[in-house]
C-alpha cells in the first residue's frame, strides 16, 4: 500500500495558499542551464525532437519532461538536472514538438497524452547511451506522459526503466479542466496558457492554411474550447472530452510495473479532487502517492537557506533502496 503517510514538505511561513505558493516559486526560481549538448532526433512520423544532453559517462541517465507551454530551459528542469547530475546521474532534457524554438513540421502539436514521443526518446537513450538504468521525472503535463506511459507499457517496457517521479499531475484531464475553468483561474493561469497555445496556432496557420483555421481563435477562453477546436481534430480524437478520457494517466496507474511516485499538493490550484488518485496507491505494489500539505502546482517552495524540495525528493527516492522507497 504504497501512500505516503506523511510528507516531510512544509510551504515557508510567509508564502500562504496554493495560488501564491504557484505563482512566486514559478516568477523567482532560477537555476543555470545544465544541460547544454544539443542534439535533433528525427521521428518515425518525418517530424523531429530537439533534446539537450548532460553527459559524463556516468551509469545511470535520467529523462526529464517539462510541463504545458514550458521547455527544456525551465528553470523546475534545470534545478532537477543540477541535482540529479551532482548525484550521480546524466541528464536528457528534451522539449515537446514545437516547444524547442523551432515549430515542428508536421500540423500536430504534443498533447498530454502523447507517449508515442516519449517513447521514442526513451528508445534514443537506450541505444546511444550506455546507462544501465534509466530513471524519468516529469512536471505536470510531464508527469502525466510519464505515468500513462508507464501505464501503457506495464510488463513490456524497456528493460533499463528503473524509477520514475512525478510532480502536480493531471491524471484526471476533464478534471483538471474544470478546475482551470473557474473565474480566478481564467483570468490568472487560463490566459497565459492560451496566449501561448494561440502563437502557435497562428505560426501553424501559416505553415498549413488549408488544415489550421485561426478564425475566432482570440475568442478562445478556456481548454475546452481549445481542445475541442484544435488539439482532438489534429491528433485524432472525437472532442475535447474524448480527448481527456485517453490521455489522462489514472486509468493507467494500476498498470505501471516500476516504482513511479506521484507528488501532489493538496492545495494545487490545478487539480480537483479526481487527480488524487488514492485507491490506485492503495492497491499498487509499484505506484506511490504523497500528497503535500500545501506546495501549488510544480511550486514546492523552500526558503533561501534550503536546496529544492522537489530535487531532493526526486533524490532521495531514486535512491532510496527497494524496502524503503515511501
Amino acid at each position: 500500500m504504497p501512500v505516503v503517510a506523511q510528507s516531510t514538505y512544509r510551504p515557508p511561513f510567509w508564502l500562504p495558499g496554493g495560488h501564491l505558493q504557484t505563482i512566486v516559486p514559478a516568477l523567482c526560481r532560477k537555476a543555470p542551464l545544465i544541460t547544454r549538448e544539443k542534439e535533433r532526433i528525427e521521428l518515425a512520423d518525418g517530424d523531429f525532437l530537439d533534446l539537450q544532453w548532460h553527459r559524463q559517462g556516468r551509469e545511470k541517465l535520467v529523462i526529464l519532461c517539462h510541463g504545458l507551454e514550458a521547455d527544456w530551459q525551465a528553470s523546475y528542469i534545470q534545478e532537477m538536472a543540477a541535482t540529479l547530475a551532482a548525484a550521480g546521474w546524466d541528464v536528457l532534457a528534451w522539449s515537446y514538438r514545437g516547444c524547442s524554438g523551432e515549430m515542428n513540421r508536421l500540423p500536430r502539436f504534443y498533447h498530454s497524452g502523447a507517449t508515442g514521443d516519449l517513447g521514442e526518446v526513451i528508445e534514443h537513450a537506450c541505444r546511444s547511451h550506455s546507462a544501465t538504468r534509466i530513471d524519468l521525472v516529469g512536471f505536470s503535463l510531464g508527469g502525466n506522459m510519464i505515468l500513462k506511459y508507464l501505464g501503457e507499457q506495464g510488463e513490456k517496457g524497456p528493460s533499463r526503466l528503473g524509477r520514475a517521479v512525478t510532480y502536480s499531475v493531471p491524471c484526471d484531464l476533464a478534471c483538471s479542466s474544470r478546475a482551470l475553468d473557474t473565474a480566478f483561474n481564467r483570468e490568472v493561469y487560463m490566459r497565459r496558457f492560451i496566449k501561448s497555445l494561440a502563437e502557435k496556432v497562428r505560426a501553424k496557420h501559416a505553415l498549413f492554411p488549408e488544415q489550421m483555421d485561426d478564425t475566432g481563435l482570440d475568442r478562445i477562453r478556456t481548454f475546452r474550447e481549445f481542445d475541442d477546436r484544435y488539439t482532438a481534430p489534429l491528433h485524432g480524437f472525437q472532442d475535447a472530452e474524448d480527448y481527456w478520457a485517453q490521455s489522462s494517466s489514472r486509468p493507467f496507474l494500476l498498470q505501471i510495473r516500476i516504482p513511479a511516485l506521484l507528488i501532489t499538493a493538496d492545495n494545487d490550484p490545478f487539480l480537483g479532487p479526481n487527480c488524487y488518485p488514492h485507491r490506485e496507491a492503495e492497491s499498487s505494489d509499484h505506484f506511490h502517492l504523497e500528497v503535500t500539505h500545501g506546495g501549488g502546482h510544480v511550486g514546492f517552495a523552500t526558503s533561501r537557506s534550503q536546496s529544492p524540495w522537489m530535487a531532493r525528493r526526486a533524490l532521495q527516492f531514486l535512491s532510496a533502496s527497494s524496502d524503503s522507497l515511501a
